[in-house]
């Protein structure tokens, strides 16, 4: 019986270097428990029950997960002349028992039935999921729907909706994507309208969307047909019906388990979540971010998945009378491989800490406000917006540089096992197929540079980075590498003084240079904090170090070098448009 916590020592070292108790003394005070069967009884209680919960997934993830998914990827889902869709058999066996488990609830409140786990625990066991099968981690993983229905939805709709995720009695889609509204979800045209009693229908058509045959789903809509721009969106919940068809499901590179379907709304009934205006502005950004978090962790799944692969194939293969882990360009690229899983996990991890903490001090605000005095609430509200900047900074550099990493390393991963990685007689093919939709679903990686660069260059990034430069470090190697890290800072800071004077073209087109550097120096830094106490990471701290301070430089060097050749001489050096066949 195999278990993908319990083998994973990375995980389980980052799930004792966290501070998951301080974490859950707010996080288990200010939760609604109800009539639950189980209430931590106090912090030491809840950080033992988070881990037996993730053995539970590992366990799960590892014997019925795993051995599922070549088969679903091979067969996928089926297309119903009714406008339903069939799940695979072995994609209904594993929603089956992570809900028999108690799983589907995870980060839901105990009166709902739901483990009330940090969103670190809900990463950790997203990833051991996405390892086993990336396309199951968009089930398990859209457990997001339920939280938003629980932040902004009225008690009516959370106490009839919220029991039924819980226990797995059904699942949900995010439904934002149109044809002509990709990324650009101001533009979304699905029509909302009310009858003379004050009753909500949709109608219109949905695309790429990830379980769109689920059985809950919430579906951005425009409410206010004057009201062109995002201002004008609101956010509905819907139940499948014969009112919401699935049209056509899309046929896909990878995660051919995940139906991703095209929807049709025919006057479908519909219910208004918070207040109208606010889809898009406040819900559905809320939304998105907690997605993209679950991409990043699905990524680092994947990148598991492909260096575990990678690192037994490399070990057992025998060419030229050795392994060919004994060859040292095999043996640089195994390694790299994994230091950019653990690098993208050390990134994703900590912005998941950050939004528990964020979210756990917005609860004492709103709380407690009446039990603090006036200074005290002050310092805390002023916390709470500086934990917002940064989580608003890191989550778009966490989705980004995971999914990045997935692609590298699955890439790597198939040039490693050669020819038999080109072959479906290994998973590593799949791995790359899975792994490609990570950097464009969600928001693709352009659009989480622009994000994150926001941070890098208004002042969030220097601030957050502040905390590591101060830190003092017995050990005289962890003092060298800091010292190199806060060279880089400098070397980024005099690229971001140099973008501020130049027109907003050039910050774009420097925006992932810049991201990369701070990215960078954040990894660099989290991972000095972790060499303090495991001597292993001090190794791994260094060979990133020695890796990244060079391409820093790089980058630097390059932004001041104001390079803008692709845009003065876009249509020279990208030629002409190609003629139509």
């Amino acid at each position: 019986m195999g278990n993908f916590f319990l083998d994973n020592q990375d995980i389980q070292f980052l799930f004792d270097y966290f501070d998951l108790k301080e974490i859950a003394v707010v996080q288990e005070r200010f939760t609604r428990n109800g009539d639950a069967d189980y209430v931590p009884t106090d912090p030491e209680d809840a950080v033992d029950n988070y881990r037996c919960t993730l053995e539970i997934v590992g366990e799960i993830a590892a014997n019925t997960i795993a051995p599922n998914a070549e088969q679903v990827d091979l067969d996928g889902n089926t297309l119903n002349p009714d406008g339903t869709v069939t799940l695979h058999p072995k994609v209904q066996e594993n929603l089956d028992t992570m809900a028999k488990a108690d799983l589907m609830g995870f980060t839901l409140p105990r009166k709902y039935k739901g483990l009330n786990c940090p969103n670190l625990v809900y990463t950790m066991a997203t990833e051991i999921v996405s390892r086993a099968d990336a396309s199951f981690m968009n089930m398990f993983g859209l457990q997001g729907i339920g939280e938003t229905i629980n932040a902004f939805a009225n008690d009516e709709i959370k106490d009839e909706v919220l029991p039924q995720f819980a226990v797995g009695d059904v699942t949900g889609a995010m439904v934002l994507t149109e044809p002509d509204a990709g990324s650009d979800l101001q533009a979304v045209r699905l029509r909302a309208h009310q009858d003379e009693e004050g009753n909500w229908y949709l109608n219109g058509v949905k695309r790429f969307i990830t379980n769109g045959c689920g059985h809950v789903l919430l579906t951005l809509a425009r409410s206010e047909p004057a009201i062109t721009d995002g201002r004008g969106l609101s956010l509905f919940i819907s139940e499948r019906s014969e009112k919401i068809k699935v049209r056509h499901l899309e046929h896909k590179l990878g995660i051919h388990g995940s139906p991703t379907c095209e929807l049709v709304y025919d006057d479908a009934p519909a219910r208004l979540i918070g207040e109208r205006q606010r889809g898009l502005i406040t819900y559905v950004l809320a939304l998105m971010n907690g997605a993209r978090v679950g991409i990043a962790s699905q990524s680092l799944g994947i990148g598991e998945a492909a260096y575990r692969l990678a690192r037994t194939y490399a070990h057992t293969r025998q060419q030229f009378g050795q392994p060919i882990e004994e060859i040292p360009p095999v043996a640089e690229m195994v390694t790299d491989m994994r230091i950019a899983v653990e690098a993208a996990r050390t990134l994703t991890y900590e912005t998941s800490r950050v939004c528990d903490y964020e979210n756990n001090l917005l609860r004492l605000i709103e709380t407690c406000p009446d039990k603090l005095d006036k200074d005290e609430l002050k310092q805390m509200k002023k916390k709470y917006r500086l934990l917002k900047r940064q989580n608003s900074m890191l989550t778009p550099m966490s989705k980004y540089y995971a999914s990045e990493m997935s692609i590298d390393v699955s890439n790597t991963a198939i040039q490693v096992l050669g020819g038999s990685g080109y072959m479906k007689d290994y998973a590593a093919e799949r791995y790359m197929r899975d792994a490609r939709i990570t950097t464009i679903y969600e928001g693709t990686s352009q659009l989480q540079i622009v994000a994150a660069e926001r941070g890098v260059t208004s002042g969030t990034f220097t601030k957050y980075i502040e905390q590591f430069e101060a830190m003092v470090y017995e050990d005289s190697l962890l003092t060298e590498l800091k010292q190199r890290l806060i060279d880089g800072q400098q070397q980024l800071a005099e690229a971001i003084a140099l973008v501020k004077t130049q027109p907003a073209s050039y910050l774009e087109l420097s925006g992932r240079r810049l991201v990369d550097a701070a990215i960078a120096l954040i990894v660099g830094h989290l991972m000095l904090g972790q060499a303090v106490i495991n001597d292993r990471k001090k190794r791994v701290a260094r060979r990133f170090i020695d890796k990244q301070m060079p391409v820093l430089k790089m980058n630097c060097e390059q932004i001041l070098a104001r390079y803008t050749s692709a845009l003065d001489e876009f249509e020279l050096l990208a030629g002409p448009l190609p003629a139509a066949d």
